[in-house]
């Protein structure tokens, strides 16, 4: 019989002679017996006392075996066991690879917000899905913008270009034919998408691999809401995640000192911060970049959403181009992996 989460049994023994029931109380939890009680000729009392400690050994000698808690379902491929990875791949085959960055996110938010947006997208993406795993994230990439800050750790360009190109191999060997490099930190963007061409190269015919980074199917207005950097999408987003990463104390705002321009074209921002290391040190004080005053858990959770539509579009939509664009096949002077 059941009580409450315990499992109660009942037994009859004899001992030197003399019958006992015994009674105890067994937790599937913990797996160990909580409770005994010894009934003898009328007589009770809780084991183990002196009297009672044979019949103790006894009742934990018999005790039924439990049953193990089965094992439940992860999106995420470290969660996962190597069976769990082969049943999921004889049906599927995107995996979605949050990269992020390690870096000062001004005095308010947390040094791994770059990779725990991508993380939490990723995660609402593949579950929502249902045919997507997530990969462990890589934190450390192309920081070298902020470099006079404390908070700021750097692989080199041609360092992390390797790893990603070594990833997308070593995913499209495990079986993986969507290697999704989703990524949180925009002064990854270039490097991503080259190293996704130097893999492409040594991938089997049907395997593509390929950056994005979360906020590119944004609308044009949201990407206005959102703002820069540790303004007041990254430090809500953070928020909608953990409230207690952020110091709400310290939710700051400032502007770097832009000068007016002629073109006022975006390719001012290539030349100027991607080619200058320690470009952000220089032209702010605290580190943020935008208004994070007005930051919110609400609005966090409205920009993750948008995050989450933003990239189940993408993937649906470069399908769709991979399938009607190209005119003829894939020329390379190298031939891609037969398969």
């Amino acid at each position: 019989m059941y009580l409450d989460r315990y499992i109660v049994h009942a037994q009859c023994s004899e001992w030197k002679g003399v019958k006992y029931q015994v009674t105890w109380a067994s937790s599937r939890r913990k797996g160990m017996k909580e409770a005994v009680r010894i009934h003898r000729n009328g007589f009770s009392g809780d084991g183990p006392g002196t009297r009672c400690y044979a019949i103790s050994r006894l009742v934990t000698r018999t005790k039924p075996r439990m049953i193990p808690a089965m094992k439940p379902d992860t999106v995420f491929l470290d969660e996962m066991t190597n069976l769990e990875l082969e049943a999921f791949l004889k049906q599927h085959h995107t995996v979605l690879i949050p990269v992020g960055a390690t870096e000062q996110h001004g005095p308010h938010s947390p040094l791994g917000t770059d990779v725990f947006l991508p993380r939490e997208i990723a995660r609402r993406v593949a579950e929502q899905r249902g045919d997507i795993v997530v990969a462990p994230a890589v934190p450390y990439t192309l920081s070298y913008p902020h470099r006079g800050f404390a908070g700021e750790f750097s692989l080199t360009i041609e360092t992390f270009m390797a790893l990603i190109k070594e990833l997308a191999i070593s995913f499209s060997k495990s079986g993986f034919k969507r290697i999704c490099f989703l990524n949180g930190h925009y002064d990854n963007s270039y490097a991503l998408a080259y190293a996704c061409a130097q893999a492409a190269d040594q991938l089997p015919e049907d395997v593509r691999a390929f950056p994005f980074n979360h906020w590119d199917g944004y609308t044009p207005e949201e990407l206005q809401e959102f703002g820069m950097h540790a303004g007041v999408g990254e430090a809500s987003m953070v928020m909608a995640i953990n409230p207690d990463w952020v110091d709400e104390e310290k939710l700051n705002t400032e502007h770097p000192p832009f000068p007016e321009t002629k073109t006022r074209s975006a390719a001012l921002h290539s030349a100027f911060f991607f080619c200058n290391p320690g470009s952000v040190y220089q032209i702010t004080e605290s580190g943020t970049w935008g208004d994070a005053t007005e930051a919110t858990a609400e609005k966090g959770e409205e920009f993750l959403c948008q995050g989450v539509r933003s990239m189940i579009d993408l993937l649906d939509d470069f399908e769709k181009t991979l399938a009607e664009l190209p005119i003829r096949s894939n020329h390379s002077t190298t031939p891609r992996i037969k398969n």
